[in-house]
């Protein structure tokens, strides 16, 4: 079996398609509108580069190096307890697989909000909540068809591999999302509320940091680098030799920062433009902002119909990361044809997807709780807080004290400088595992005590 490769700018694309998604569009503005604005994104940036990249690195060079699956790649570089490391592999694998299931259910909203822009937006946010929660709680049909769409999107891109599939998609919808999102923040410019957007986002207040704002942007960073689902060890397994890894991972961070603060400045111009409160919690999303379009008449259904076509884009990259590791695992453990190999994980995302999907229907999803959750917000918070963490400290630990540094040094010194390897080594062993660990354990406390 011939190995596909990506080229450079493909590379690039695919992992920022990866960390770019709907936590960028999504989590990322209700979180700074709750935490204060521009005081919370400085500490976001903080946490980026002290935990989030190193342990980005960590993944690309067991990718890299492995040239594998993230099963076959920790047995592969392990000098002993192959078996054990190799369920890193296997947690990392299985929790991107999980996160796919009710991440394309969201897609599939995003969807139906897609389609809505053409038909006509709710003018209220009494109207606009009624049309979420019974999409929610009653859609039942209309849900089962747009998480269907997601789901077939998602599937059809990835079979046709990495060089056909992946790559000339990112190519695509990267750049065209970026297009997308400048030229509504070229409009949003035009508009009183910018101002307000900007000072909000972009001049601090360190007193609305707290000690829950720093667990948040931790959290915040894990996910929007798409950090513990294996995703980017897959995807720097099929890496070119002749890739400049400095580069690469900073330009992959830069475009996620990038088009994470541009989204936020749109989105806070139409609050502010409109006198919306901006902590608004999720709802910001699918509930605050179709009403603030619609107060736009026919540009706002333009713009609109960009925005949510843009939070497709981010979605379908995004998803297609993390449905990709199982997938190469098939593949390269036991032969599989890609499409074999896809239609096992997909069988199993549908009916997970599914199940979540059922999970906010009325009289259905409290038939089967779990620990007081739905199944939906069990799976979300038992992935995010729980396997996302373990497994992203697992892999910082593997590379930090159990691959040989001297490889380490061999793959990253051509691209950057002995102190800044360092400083990364440092960082890797000592920093990131233990920013990790308080993450999960204050998560953990916080349902323990109720």
């Amino acid at each position: 079996m011939a190995k596909e490769q990506f080229s450079k700018i493909g590379y690039v694309l695919a992992v920022a398609g990866s960390a770019v998604g709907l936590g960028n569009a999504w989590k990322f503005p209700y979180m700074v509108g709750e935490n204060g604005g521009s005081a919370f994104i400085i500490l976001y940036l903080l946490i980026t580069f002290l935990v989030g990249v190193p342990i980005f690195m960590a993944e690309l060079s067991i990718g890299k190096l492995s040239e594998s699956d993230s099963v076959n790649a920790f047995r592969k570089l392990a000098a002993k307890n192959k078996n054990l490391w190799q369920l890193v592999g296997i947690l990392a694998m299985v929790t991107a697989a999980i996160i796919s299931s009710y991440y394309i259910v969201i897609i599939g909203w995003v969807f139906k909000y897609f389609v809505l822009s053409f038909s006509g937006l709710p003018s209220d946010i009494d109207s606009s909540k009624v049309i979420f929660n019974d999409l929610l709680t009653h859609g039942l049909g209309e849900q089962t068809l747009y998480f269907v769409i997601a789901f077939a999107a998602c599937f059809f891109i990835l079979s046709k591999g990495v060089k056909s599939g992946i790559e000339k998609l990112n190519v695509w919808m990267m750049p065209s999302l970026f297009i997308m999102v400048l030229i509504m923040l070229f409009y949003s410019m035009t508009m009183g509320g910018f101002v307000k957007s900007a000072e909000f986002l972009l001049i601090p207040d360190f007193s609305k940091i707290s000690f829950n704002s720093l667990l948040l942007a931790l959290g915040l960073a894990f996910w929007t680098l798409s950090l513990g689902m294996a995703a980017i060890i897959t995807y720097s397994a099929s890496l070119s030799d002749d890739t400049n890894l400095a580069t690469s991972t900073l330009s992959i961070v830069f475009i996620n920062i990038a088009l994470a603060i541009m989204i936020g400045l749109v989105i806070f111009t139409f609050i502010f433009e409109f006198g919306a409160t901006p902590s608004q919690g999720p709802g910001l999303v699918f509930i605050s902002l179709p009403t603030l379009f619609a107060k736009l008449g026919v540009i706002g259904q333009i713009l609109a119909v960009a925005f949510f076509a843009a939070l497709i884009f981010a979605g379908i990259t995004s998803a297609i990361s993390i449905v990709e590791p199982f997938a190469f695992f098939l593949i390269r453990e036991y032969g599989m044809s890609r499409r074999k190999a896809l239609s096992i994980v997909g069988a199993g995302i549908f009916i997970v997807g599914f199940l979540c999907l059922l999970s906010n229907i009325e009289n259905v999803g409290d038939k089967f709780m779990i620990f007081g959750k739905n199944f939906f917000d069990f799976l979300d918070f038992t992935a995010s807080n729980i396997l996302l963490p373990i497994s992203g400290i697992g892999g910082a630990i593997f590379v930090g004290y159990f691959m040989k540094k001297d490889a380490l040094y061999v793959l990253f010194s051509p691209y950057m400088s002995d102190f800044v390897f360092n400083t990364w080594y440092f960082l890797l062993r000592y920093v990131a595992p233990v920013c990790v660990l308080i993450i999960m354990i204050n998560e953990l406390l916080k349902v323990f005590n109720g």
